[in-house]
């Protein structure tokens, strides 16, 4: 199996066909981190904006000029490559690194900060995304574009794995069986696997959710996350208060990430291989969202043309969204 399935929506059949990356400009992601920097310290902070180059690619390049490991160079999250984004990096400043002489095809510094502390990976409060999908006859399904924008930001979106966890058309799925087999791997692909298998798991289990109309309401039983953070909590009897947090999307439902000891779900019993080899592994069970928040969802209609702009938390996938307004390819 290398072929993902078309998991199911929330909101009704696509609206349109679309196209998306026509040009990395159609694809923009910008990070914010949220905190301040203490302007001081041994460490260069960079917000870069980059074009058509991925993240760790940068940071290997960074860390060449700087003359220091690969691994002192600091990023909070994967940006795509295809596409324009910018994010920040934090590089040691001990070898008195000259950033106005970088010179690194698709790259430019746009700031620099100094802080105390090296940059950790998922620590950035969100992405803000400006998102160009291209067609035909767009302008005539503006009242259609409008329902379902409002849908969108009154109810989320299904808290999907986005496609590009996966791989070029669901490449990782090998590697994952492979893995599962009992193969040995290097540890860079070893955790890909793991991810991958867990990833599928929780969007087979999201969308049998999506399928009962369960995926944003807080059922008895389940764990919550509170939006915006890592917080969850066991909710052992749904009360006024909770439906009423549900509704206003400060609390959400969640799934398991299945690891060593999960059972209960359908999609164990159907992936029983990768189920042991969780368990071998003994990783440990954590939990997911499975509602997503979209905040500041806007979006300018043409003819040929739909542009969204929307934020999203850490460790969301944009096209999560967009697969509720249009069929992306």
């Amino acid at each position: 199996m290398n072929s993902l399935p078309d998991w199911a929506r929330a909101h009704g059949e696509p609206l349109f066909a679309a196209r998306i990356r026509s040009t990395p400009e159609d694809f923009a992601v910008t990070e914010v981190l949220g905190y301040d920097f203490s302007d001081d310290g041994e460490h260069d902070y960079l917000f870069i904006c980059k074009r058509g180059a991925n993240t760790e690619w940068v940071a290997r390049q960074l860390a060449r000029f700087a003359g220091v490991a690969a691994k002192e160079v600091g990023y909070s999250g994967l940006k795509d490559r295809h596409a324009v984004t910018r994010q920040w990096f934090s590089v040691p400043r001990w070898n008195a690194p000259d950033w106005d002489a970088l010179e690194i095809e698709g790259v430019v510094i746009e700031t620099r900060e100094r802080h105390r502390k090296k940059l950790r990976r998922g620590v950035h409060r969100e992405n803000q995304f400006r998102i160009v999908l291209r067609g035909e006859g767009y302008a005539g399904r503006a009242d259609d574009v409008s329902t379902r924008l409002q849908l969108i930001r009154t109810a989320g979106v299904p808290n999907y794995f986005g496609e590009q966890r996966f791989g070029r058309d669901g490449g990782n799925l090998a590697l994952a069986n492979e893995w599962a087999s009992g193969a040995r791997l290097p540890r860079h692909k070893r955790s890909l696997a793991i991810s991958t298998v867990r990833s599928f798991l929780f969007n087979d289990i999201l969308q049998q959710r999506v399928v009962d109309g369960t995926w944003n309401q807080v059922l008895d039983g389940d764990t919550v996350n509170l939006d915006g953070t890592g917080s969850v909590f066991d909710v052992d009897g749904v009360d006024d208060d909770i439906r009423q947090r549900s509704a206003d999307l400060d609390l959400h439902p969640t799934a398991p990430l299945a690891g060593d000891g999960s059972t209960g779900q359908a999609a164990y019993v159907r992936w029983p291989d990768w189920m042991s080899a969780l368990a071998k592994a003994r990783v440990e069970p954590a939990a997911r969202a499975t509602r997503l928040r979209v905040r500041d969802l806007e979006a300018h209609l043409e003819d040929d043309a739909l542009t969204l702009s929307f934020a999203l938390g850490k460790g969301a996938y944009a096209t999560s969204v967009l697969r509720e307004i249009a069929a992306t390819g």
